[in-house]
Formats: structure tokens, C-alpha cells, sequence
């Protein structure tokens, strides 16, 4: 449990690093941490730690944004997020009830295509910017501001962020999970034995 922590907090950390290239934006484990906090951790009280970490960095990304750019998260942007933490937590439940690697694969990328549609949709209702048509959703979804890059360039990192993220994580649970001898996805299943086909007696003549 506390290496689960550990791998929390230094991912949270990680997340930090756009404020220093904003070419790294996105690329963090925004729902890998939420996802896989609900897939590994047993007691549900620990799920408020993906919370607790990500509103954290939110709040210290959120000031640097306004500082360096001007720009700040509506309350509205705080809650579509929040939401989508949630949402998060309620897919990693469901894989794990069902774990496999396949599950934890698609929990990801279901995690980070509602990230992606639900905080853009969002801004392209709250932002002035952006025409209330089809046509102005859909450039919220893919270009975005121009003087930013594209909103397309930001899911890219999200994806694989995401995806990288998720797998470090269940590996090195799951690596831990088979060292102590426990349930793991690492054990090699057994082959089935080949089920025998019956020969027909040969009749006497």
C-alpha cells in the first residue's frame, strides 16, 4: 500500500513539469493516478489521495497560470475535471473487479477520452471565444486558442501520458502482487491440458 502511495505522490510531482516546458503539458498522469487508485486500492478511503494529490497541483498549476499567462480555471473547469476524477475512479472499480491487462488498456483510454471531451466541451461553453455551434465545439476539440497549440497536440500527450502512466503503475503492482506470491497478472497462466478424444472401441468380429 505505501509504495502505491509513494508511486502517487511521485507522479503527482511529475505532473508539475509543464510549468517548466509547457511543451509537456497534459503529458502526466491526470487519470492514470485516479484510475489505478481505484483498480489497486482495497480500502475506498484511500481514493481521496489521487484527489488530494491532483487538487493540490491543481491549485499550484493554477497559479502559475494566472501569473505567467493571465489565464485562470473557471469554477466550472474545476468541477468538469473533478467529475472526470471521479469518473475515473468509478471505471478503475469496475476493471478491477474484472482485471486484466485488456481491461486496464481500454479503462485508460475510456478514462482519457472522457478527460479530453468533457474538460473541452466544457471550455467551449464557458469560453467567449469559442462560437456556440457544432463548428465552435469542434475547433475547441482540435485547434483550440491559436495563440496556444492545438487542442489536438494537448489529448496527444494526454493519451500517452495516460497510457505510459497506467502502465508503470499496474506493472510495478502487479510485479510487487506476484514477489509476495499473491494474485498477479504477471503469473503465467497454465496451459490446459489437451482434453482427450475418444477412440470407439473396435468391435470384435
Amino acid at each position: 500500500m505505501s509504495v502505491a502511495v509513494i508511486l502517487i505522490i511521485l507522479a503527482t510531482l511529475y505532473r508539475l513539469l509543464p510549468t517548466l516546458d509547457l511543451g509537456l503539458s497534459n503529458f502526466s498522469p491526470v487519470m492514470a493516478i485516479s484510475f489505478c487508485g481505484a483498480v489497486y486500492f482495497r480500502n475506498r478511503w484511500m481514493w481521496l489521495i489521487p484527489f488530494v494529490a491532483l487538487s493540490l497541483s491543481d491549485l499550484y498549476i493554477n497559479s502559475f497560470y494566472a501569473r505567467e499567462y493571465g489565464f485562470a480555471w473557471p469554477l466550472s473547469g474545476v468541477i468538469a475535471r473533478t467529475a472526470c476524477f471521479g469518473v475515473a475512479l468509478f471505471i478503475g472499480a469496475r476493471v478491477a473487479k474484472h482485471k486484466s491487462w485488456l481491461n486496464l488498456l481500454n479503462g485508460s483510454l475510456l478514462s482519457a477520452l472522457i478527460f479530453y471531451l468533457v474538460t473541452n466541451t466544457q471550455s467551449w461553453a464557458a469560453d467567449a471565444f469559442y462560437a456556440k455551434t457544432l463548428a465552435g465545439w469542434w475547433q475547441a476539440l482540435t485547434v483550440g486558442h491559436p495563440e496556444y497549440p492545438p487542442t489536438v497536440f494537448f489529448f496527444k500527450n494526454t493519451l500517452f501520458g495516460d497510457l505510459l502512466f497506467t502502465g508503470l503503475f499496474s506493472g510495478i503492482m502487479e510485479w510487487i502482487a506476484h514477489r509476495k506470491e499473491e494474485p498477479s497478472l504477471l503469473d503465467e497462466t497454465e496451459e490446459a491440458e489437451p482434453v482427450p478424444i475418444p477412440v470407439e472401441a473396435e468391435t470384435e468380429e
